[in-house]
């Protein structure tokens, strides 16, 4: 199939001489003379589109092109730092738009034919009364902003809408190249390409921070602090991937925002490599978002014109190839090779290259979780000996030896009412024993030092935030930024306004802004609060029904004929309850992204940061209590609501509550944490990333039916191509909502399971190459958004290591038995030891006090006659005078308890609070760098304004300098007083 490759909008020729002494730059991008180039840098800064006297719109379309001379682009690209390019080898590609064709070659008009002034004129008259300032918004992939929604529109109206939206774009002064013979049938290509002018433009208006002329020394500290880290740096230094080696690490440039009157400032000697290929599809993108096509009934963007399938993707390219002969060394290979790999486990991040590549967002994502995952090591070693502290110790634990030992013969009331007999409780000894390795006296000490290790995690990375943002020059980034893109309005948003505008009466005030109100969005709010009420209430509802399970098949297995079902009860029903509660986590969190989404959509949310912050905290919500309510009941309700021998507590009719086994519920809860940490960690974070974007790859490779083309035309996939069939970024907040459910899971219930980090640690070395991969190989190149902080995710985190302080003094003091042991180890034992603590811990029930209906079928097993069982609680004998009434050890345990939560709970805050004031925010070497920074900034504009008074001064010199006769006649004037002023200025 020919390749049919239209430019549009520009001539791509080459004519004329080099102009000598010039930086080189690309032939596609036209330059003016310096009149006219210096008349544009004094143009307004309304940046309405640019007239086509500034941008020799006659050459665009077919005139005589202008004296150009250029270095071919194919050759710069084969350097490995630029990427693809347009036909002619010149231009080079900023960003992609698709669209679908019925029959390649068969459109009856082709977008390259602009030969229409008449409509150009309209065009740009009706562009010239809107103000194209348009606020910035925050950054994603317009594609999964514009996802849903979409209508079917006739192939004509949207090939008349491309038209249009190409057209405009021509007119704010873009390079566009159809490629509608493309090797993938039904698609056509849309490339885009930014010429200087309009890069300078653009930067000046998004008031991009480069890098200038002026270097600098980066002076390291000098306090103990700082001295340290030196020092690991250096041990450390085999672990650092192998980027940037020729760039010397104390050297950096002085940073300032970009400005066309300021050219002279900044390193130009290279205008294609100034704007990096993150930053040309960031100012292509801005380009996009503020064209709009105005022949529909309402005015459509791009986003509009993405969900109405007028366009069906649109994604800046990857860089180059990363495997073959033809692959160039380039960022994206390099990444490849020092950060998707998983060779290079051990090695830290080259989080400057991500930065550079992906843009500050997901640098900051991986930056963090390097950090996470960095300060995990300390906590997953203090739990390994803690755990092995516990196996050490087991032996030596009196409880569990009275448990084990049969000569005690206690006989326990049974389980469950008529099928389930009488019961020895030496049979409960291998469970004491699991128990006692997570319930022992250093489980407290690791919860008090999980608690200031979640503090000390938030210290180390604000440090580390501050340090970079510091490096990349977002020191000033947010306060002007924020109040840009507040006003950016959602194509959702502007539908719905729009519609909202055609319904009102003709005879409101047309000065009145028409904007959606809380009365408009009240149906989708009372909509939101219902679902969520009932999501969370079907969370509850599968628990419950999970309760019924264990309660159900525990009944089952009693009456069972097979020895080996009877034998291991606790175990299997313990294990299966945990595997279906996995299974039911897993299944829920898929459906409540999707619905949690389309409850955001039916919000419409004004601008995309509200839109981003709303489906946070409702995915925040129904994840957490889809993860945690298992665990939550584990630990705080099971047993508790159970009642007693004779007087126990039903549900559902003839279902008894289940109790704990008398070595309590911690083994249980340890159980359900491990095995819902590790098939989330192995199922969904780490299979379902591998597997759904191979699936959806391949699915779009058989929907375009490229699997049938030979294997030597599908290795000659151009980039553009092979990013087609790439998976469109999501954004990275399904990332982080990974991780802070993980974050919960170390934190919230670590006293009951200590393994939890090192669990965790290990997972986060393979996520981290995991997520590396995906961005590197499986999905198209996001949009490089700007952020400072990681936003609302470090709320969330702190909140967490809040509540974690609190969870587990409840854990502590009411489901382990630690305050119990405390107890009786000071008040009740004779001997201040812990024999008879077990006898201490159970009641006695008379068997003639069951309740018709629920005692034992058969309960002659034991070769005896029972008459008195025994069970865990703390209340009268049967023959006291208030018999099976609480006693009053339960009330002074209890009183106990509630003690050591508030004393807990008050001195973790009270040494988390002194590490917090303890530890300053900002680094000190940093504050001392970038008020170092302001004052070299103050020192460049002080020598650059006396330049130019001194020029002037020169100048005016000159105009008045006398004749030579006149040198003659009169002595020369003194040059004092110019000197004078020059040094006052």
């Amino acid at each position: 199939m020919e390749r049919q490759n239209e430019p549009v909008g520009g001539s791509t020729q080459r004519d004329g001489p080099e102009e000598r002494g010039s930086p080189p730059f690309s032939s596609c991008e036209h330059t003016d003379s310096p009149e006219q180039e210096e008349a544009m840098m004094r143009r307004s800064d309304d940046y309405l589109p640019v007239p086509g006297e500034e941008k020799n719109l006659a050459r665009d379309f077919g005139s005589k092109p202008g004296n150009n001379e250029s270095i071919p682009m194919k050759a710069l690209y084969e350097d490995g730092h630029l990427g693809p390019y347009f036909s002619d080898e010149q231009c080079r590609v900023d960003y992609v738009l698709t669209y679908s064709i019925q029959k390649p070659g068969g459109v009856r008009r082709r977008s390259s034919k602009f030969s229409d002034t008449n409509f150009l004129r309209r065009l740009r008259r009706s562009m010239s009364m809107r103000s194209s300032r348009a606020p910035l918004q925050p950054k994603e992939d317009p594609e999964i902003a514009a996802q849903d929604q979409r209508t079917d529109y006739h192939e004509d109206d949207k090939r008349f809408k491309r038209e249009e939206f190409e057209k405009n774009l021509i007119e704010m002064g873009l390079k566009l190249e159809k490629d509608e013979g493309s090797k993938i049938p039904g698609v056509g290509f849309l490339k885009i390409h930014a010429p200087w002018d309009i890069l300078c433009r653009e930067a000046e208006f998004m008031k991009l921070k480069m890098p200038t002329k002026k270097v600098y020394e980066v002076k390291q500290g000098s306090n103990l602090v700082e001295k340290t880290r030196q020092f690991i740096h250096k041990v450390t230094g085999p672990l650092h991937p192998k980027v940037n080696a020729a760039r010397p690490q104390n050297v950096k440039s002085l940073s300032h925002p970009f400005s066309r009157e300021k050219q002279h400032l900044f390193d130009l000697s290279d205008r294609d490599k100034f704007f990096d290929s993150k930053t040309r599809s960031s100012i292509v993108y801005e380009v996009l978002k503020r064209t709009r096509c105005t022949k529909a009934k309402y005015s459509m963007g791009i986003t509009s014109l993405l969900s109405s399938g007028v366009y069906t993707a649109a994604y800046p390219l990857h860089d180059g190839d990363i495997e073959g002969l033809n692959a160039e060394l380039n960022d994206r290979k390099l990444l490849y090779e020092q950060w998707a790999s998983y060779s290079v486990f051990y090695k830290y991040q080259p989080i400057g290259l991500i930065r550079k590549y992906f843009g500050e967002k997901v640098g900051l994502y991986f930056a963090w979780i390097g950090v996470y995952t960095q300060m995990l090591i300390p906590a997953a070693i203090v739990g390994v000996i803690v755990f092995l502290y516990g196996c050490a110790t087991v032996d030596d634990n009196i409880p569990s030896m009275e448990i084990c030992d049969a000569r005690n013969n206690i006989t326990m009331c049974p389980l469950c009412d008529s099928a389930c007999s009488y019961w020895k409780l030496v049979t409960a000894c291998g469970t004491a024993r699991a128990s006692h390795l997570f319930d022992n006296p250093a489980t407290v000490f690791f919860s008090i030092f999980m608690a200031l290790w979640a503090i000390l995690f938030m210290e180390h990375w604000k440090r580390r935030q501050m340090r970079l943002n510091y490096v990349w020059d977002l020191t000033g980034f947010g306060e002007e930024e924020e109040e840009e893109h507040k006003d950016h309005n959602r194509a959702d948003y502007e539908l719905k306004v729009m519609e909202k505008t055609m319904k009102m009466d003709q005879s409101a005030p047309k000065e009145e802004k028409v904007k959606l109100t809380c009365t408009d969005r009240m149906p989708a709010y009372m909509a939101t609060v219902a679902m969520m009420i009932f999501m969370i209430s079907v969370t509850f509802a599968i628990v419950f029904g999970v309760i019924l399970y264990r309660i159900s098949i525990k009944a089952a297995l009693h009456v069972s004929s097979y020895p080996a079902a009877r034998s291991n009860i606790r175990a299997t029903v313990k294990t299966t309850a945990a595997i279906i509660n996995l299974i039911v986590i897993i299944i829920l969190d898929e459906i409540y992204a999707k619905i949690a989404r389309k409850l955001t959509e039916m919000e419409v949310p004004k601008t995309d940061k509200s839109f981003e912050e709303r489906l946070i905290f409702k995915l925040f919500v129904l994840k957490f209590v889809n993860a945690f309510t298992p665990i939550v009941y584990l630990a705080f309700f099971r047993g508790r609501l159970v009642g007693r021998p004779g007087n126990y507590l039903y549900v559902v009719g003839s279902y008894r509550m289940e109790e704990c086994a008398h070595a309590g519920c911690l083994m249980e809860l340890c159980i359900q944490l491990c095995i819902t940490m590790l098939g989330k960690q192995l199922i969904q974070n780490n299979l379902f990333e591998i597997g759904i974007p191979k699936l959806k790859k391949l699915l779009r490779k058989r929907k375009s039916e490229v699997t049938s083309m030979p294997e030597e035309d599908l290795k000659t996939l151009q980039r553009f191509e092979k990013d087609y069939f790439m998976g469109p970024f999501v954004g990275i907040n399904p990332e982080y909502m990974e991780m802070i459910i993980q974050f919960g899971m170390v934190t919230l219930f670590v006293a009951s399971f200590p393994l939890a980090p090192l669990f965790a640690l290990l997972n986060n070395i393979i996520e981290i190459r995991l997520d590396a991969k995906k961005f590197v190989m499986e999905l198209r190149r996001p949009l490089a958004a700007k952020a400072k902080d990681i936003g609302i995710w470090y709320n969330l985190l702190r909140g967490l290591s809040k509540v974690a302080v609190i969870v587990n003094a409840f854990v502590i003091a009411f489901t382990s038995d630690f305050i119990p042991r405390l107890v009786y180890q000071y008040t009740y034992s004779p001997d201040g030891t812990m024999h008879g603590f077990i006898n201490h811990t159970l009641s006695y029930f008379n068997v003639s006090d069951f309740q018709n209906g629920t005692a034992p079928v058969a309960p002659m097993h034991l070769g005896y006659k029972v008459e008195i069982c025994r069970y865990k609680d703390y209340r009268e004998p049967p023959w006291s005078s208030t018999p099976y009434e609480l006693s009053k050890e339960f009330w002074a345990i209890l009183a106990v308890r509630l003690a050591f939560v508030i004393i807990f709970q008050n001195m973790v805050m009270l040494m988390s609070d002194f590490v917090d004031w303890l530890i300053p925010d900002i680094p000190k070497d940093i504050s001392l760098q970038i008020h170092k920074e302001k004052i070299l900034m103050v020192e460049v504009f002080m020598k650059e304004e006396q330049g130019k008074r001194l020029a002037a001064l020169d100048n005016h010199n000159k105009d008045n300098c006398p004749s030579p006769s006149s040198i003659h006649q009169s002595p020369p004037q003194p040059r004092s007083r110019p000197v004078i002023h020059a040094k006052a200025s």
